[in-house]
């Protein structure tokens, strides 16, 4: 599997541990930046990771602000991007598990960097169970036509 990762300058840290981590794993990380510590606008580095996502280069997306909440509010501005801001295992493994979510945002002043890594893993490894939710997917994607 195929993810994008990218961050501004309150995710940095978390973002590279995210991102070697997956690595290690065996999964391609396409980084999108920031890769040094400068300020940059969170919607800069959203449309970059969920661009790759729309156009298939990749399957999911990870995007790492401060709250994980601004990243979240410009990724959904994507059509086709269904992007979760999450702090806890539940929501990070049921994001995917219902809402079939394809991006992950995390605040890297949030939650720690151990707690970043397991949110991370859940999501990749979670699969959409379809089902009676796809009827509720179809309706968020009719509300982008």
């Amino acid at each position: 599997m195929k993810i994008a990762i990218g961050c501004d300058h309150g995710g940095l840290e978390h973002k590279n541990a995210i991102a070697e981590h997956l690595k290690e794993r065996g999964f391609d990380v396409k980084d999108f930046g920031i890769y040094e510590q400068v300020s940059v606008d969170y919607p800069d580095i959203a449309v970059k990771v969920t661009g790759a996502v729309t156009s298939k280069e990749c399957e999911l997306g990870i995007l790492v602000c401060g709250t994980g909440i601004g990243m979240s509010m410009a990724a959904n501005k994507v059509k086709g991007i269904r992007a979760a801001a999450c702090s806890d295992h539940f929501s990070a493994k049921y994001t995917r598990l219902h809402n079939n979510a394809n991006v992950l945002c995390l605040g890297g002043r949030v939650i720690g960097i151990g707690t970043a890594i397991e949110l991370a893993d859940l999501f990749v490894d979670t699969e959409f169970e379809g089902g009676r939710h796809q009827r509720r997917i179809d309706k968020i994607t009719a509300l982008e036509e």
